[in-house]
């Protein structure tokens, strides 16, 4: 059996991280077989490469090799590509056509972005992996073929199988041996590599000096997301072997070419607080503070109709429903604190309903309101008065109380520091 390192130069790939030589070996061992097997990795990381490996040396080498991007086939016409079709099957089924399973009989299929396959495809392709069998397009004959399936995605299939958009059976079948291939910027000492044999081969391309990086641009280059991965690489040497006139590359100039380079770099937090977060949180104060005036004046009304019409004792039991839908508690300290605080008349057992009475209940009303429309002047006062209590009904924890008065946590602690609470 051939080295890694054999293998390699053989198919021209670069790089010493011990995650690709860890997958090279995998695709060594798996070879002889005829075990399927499914490459993953992001888009751009070599996929590709693995089926070749896998193909060239095992015992089908001098069988078909077929590469199929099952992406790029209409989900109308897939069934037809891989299983071929009899003439008349379908609106321009003109003759009979054989499929690639047909086609590479004796060889090798490897079918890239296999998690993009309709459902009814899948169905199909399971049959054939368990036992050898298809049907075209049209045709109720059962044929067989000798196909070694390699699959490949960058696809999350756990999640794909989750969401019902690939079989699980499929799945398990198709990853008896599973490869995994490292994205570019887990592979930090292959990235200069990579980047002067693409520069190198760009200059016999293009006949003109190899470009050189300094210092600082390498440094970049490691540094650098790289989420398309070789192929953005590849591009990137590309660009700046037919671009650049000066063939030594420095920093600056290789940033030009790398999308959103200072993202890596870490973000300025600006600790002043903006104009539009300050006019944010009166809105939400005035909104509470308007909600609960709103709550208060239907309480009175409501309380001053019972007064009125009803007996104290039903008159005292429906100012403790309402305050406790007010302050979500019905405990009686918390009760006594709404009636001394939002200005509400509490009638003692023994008040009846006499004229005198309801006069003095009448004059007491007006004052409780004078009172209140006083209060809510004070907005300093309300805020204070409102995280006060909203903090003593949480037992002072403030994620409670900031979800409760509609700011953040972080403007809670500042108001409790401000008021010295």
């Amino acid at each position: 059996m051939e080295s890694v390192q054999a293998i390699k130069q053989r198919f021209g790939i670069i790089g010493n991280d011990p995650k690709l030589n860890r997958a090279i070996e995998k695709a060594l061992q798996v070879s002889p077989t005829d075990i399927s097997v499914l490459v993953t990795g992001e888009s751009g990381v070599g996929k590709e490469s693995i089926p070749k490996i896998i193909h060239q040396l095992s015992h089908r080498k001098h069988g078909k090799y077929i590469a199929v991007n099952c992406g790029a086939i209409p989900e109308g016409t897939i069934d037809s590509e891989l299983f071929g079709h009899e003439k008349g099957a379908f609106t321009g089924a003109t003759a009979t056509r054989s499929g690639y399973f047909e086609v590479a009989d004796g060889g090798t299929i490897f079918l890239d972005e296999v998690g993009e396959l309709p459902l009814t495809t899948q169905v199909r392709l399971l049959r054939v992996l368990e036992n050898g069998e298809f049907i075209k397009v049209g045709s109720s004959k059962v044929q067989k073929t000798d196909v070694r399936i390699v699959a490949a995605t960058n696809v999350n299939m756990f999640e794909a199988i989750k969401k019902e958009k690939f079989r699980e059976d499929l799945y398990y079948r198709l990853s008896t041996i599973e490869i995994n291939l490292p994205a570019l910027r887990e592979r930090k000492d292959d990235i200069h590599l990579l980047f002067r044999k693409f520069a190198s081969d760009f200059a016999l391309k293009y006949k003109m000096p190899t470009v050189k990086l300094e210092d600082e641009a390498i440094h970049l280059l490691v540094k650098y997301r790289w989420n398309g991965n070789i192929r953005q690489l590849r591009n990137v040497a590309e660009q700046v072997s037919v671009l650049e006139h000066n063939r030594t590359i420095s920093a600056l100039t290789i940033q030009n070419y790398l999308p959103n380079a200072g993202s890596n770099l870490p973000a300025v937090v600006s600790t002043s607080k903006s104009e539009s977060d300050f006019s944010s949180e009166r809105e939400i104060l005035y909104k509470v503070l308007f909600d609960m005036k709103a709550d208060l004046n239907d309480l009175k009304k409501l309380t001053m109709k019972l007064m009125k019409n009803g007996s104290a004792k039903d008159v005292q039991k429906e100012n403790e429903h309402l305050i406790e839908k007010i302050y979500g508690d019905g405990k009686e300290e918390n009760y006594d604190d709404a009636i001394e605080e939002l200005g509400v008349l509490a009638i003692p057992e023994h008040a009846t309903n006499t004229e005198q009475s309801t006069t003095d209940i009448e004059d007491k009303y007006h004052f409780a309101e004078e009172i209140e429309e006083e209060e809510t002047l004070s907005l300093h006062d309300k805020e204070l008065e409102l995280i006060k209590k909203s903090l003593e009904r949480h037992s002072g924890k403030r994620k409670l109380a900031a979800t409760e008065l509609g700011i953040s946590e972080r403007t809670l602690y500042r108001k409790i520091k401000q008021y010295d609470l």
